[in-house]
C-alpha cells in the first residue's frame, strides 16, 4: 500500500490493458455502431487490401506511429521498440479475439450493450496503459507523447487524433470501395468523447492504485514524462 492506494505491477497492468483493449475494439465493431477510431485506419486497409488481416494491418499502422513520434522528437527512442512489441501483441490478440467475438448473438439490446461495454473497456484500458510506467501500445502512446511534445492537454490531442483517423478511414473506403465502411454513430460519439472518458477513468484509477515496473521501481519516482501525462489527463 502507498498513501492508501494499492501498488501494482505495471507489467501486469499493461498485459491486462492489451487484452481488454483488443476485446473492446472488436466489441465496438460487433455492436454495429462502427469500429473505434484508433483501429479504424487499419480496418480500412484490411477492407481495401484484404490479403492481410486486421491484426496485421494494426501493427503495421502502429509501427508507422512509432516512427512518426521519433521523427517529431528528432531522435531514436529505444523504449519505443518495446512499444512496438506491445503493439504486435495487440494485433495478434485482435485476430484471436475476432474468432469468438464475431460469433456473439446479435439483437438491438445486445448491440447497445456491446457498445456500452466496449466504450467503458477502452476508456479504462487506455487510462490503465497510460499509468503502467512502461512503453505502451503505439495507438495509445502516440496521443500521450504527442501531447507532451506540443505541450497541449491530452484530452484535446486524443480527440484530434481520433477524428483524424476517422477522416482518413472515411476517405480511403469511399474512394477505394465507393462506400464508407467501419464508421457509425458509435465511432463518432467515441471519437469526440473518449478523450474525456479516458481522463475520468484515469482519475478513478489514481484514487485506488499506483504502479511500479522494472523501469520505475518506486511509486514516488515519477519521471518528467509521467508527471506531464498526469497533468494532461487531469486537464479539462
Amino acid at each position: 500500500m502507498k498513501d492508501g492506494r494499492l501498488v501494482l505491477r505495471g507489467e501486469a497492468a499493461l498485459l491486462f490493458a492489451i487484452i481488454i483493449n483488443s476485446m473492446g475494439v472488436l466489441l465496438m465493431l460487433q455492436s454495429g455502431s462502427g469500429i473505434s477510431a484508433i483501429s479504424s485506419v487499419p480496418y480500412a486497409f484490411s477492407e481495401v487490401f484484404p490479403k492481410l488481416t486486421l491484426g496485421t494491418w494494426t501493427y503495421i499502422f502502429q509501427g508507422l506511429l512509432v516512427i512518426t513520434l521519433m521523427v517529431l522528437k528528432k531522435r531514436f527512442v529505444p523504449s519505443y521498440l518495446f512499444s512496438f512489441v506491445a503493439g504486435f501483441m495487440f494485433g495478434k490478440l485482435m485476430d484471436v479475439n475476432e474468432l469468438w467475438i464475431t460469433k456473439l448473438p446479435m439483437s438491438i439490446p445486445l448491440r447497445i450493450a456491446y457498445f456500452m461495454v466496449s466504450y467503458v473497456i477502452l476508456c479504462f484500458g487506455i487510462a490503465l496503459s497510460n499509468r503502467c510506467k512502461l512503453p505502451i501500445i503505439p495507438t495509445d502512446l502516440f496521443p500521450r507523447d504527442l501531447a507532451e511534445i506540443i505541450n497541449k492537454p491530452y484530452a484535446r490531442v486524443k480527440i484530434t487524433f481520433d477524428v483524424t483517423c476517422l477522416l482518413v478511414t472515411a476517405c480511403m473506403t469511399y474512394f477505394a470501395l465507393e462506400r464508407i465502411l467501419g464508421l457509425g454513430i458509435g465511432t463518432v460519439v467515441a471519437a469526440f468523447t473518449m478523450g474525456k472518458g479516458v481522463a475520468i477513468a484515469g482519475k478513478l484509477i489514481d484514487k485506488k492504485m499506483t504502479f511500479v515496473s522494472f523501469l520505475h521501481k518506486e511509486p514516488d519516482n515519477e519521471d518528467a514524462v509521467s508527471v506531464k501525462v498526469g497533468k494532461a489527463l487531469a486537464a479539462k
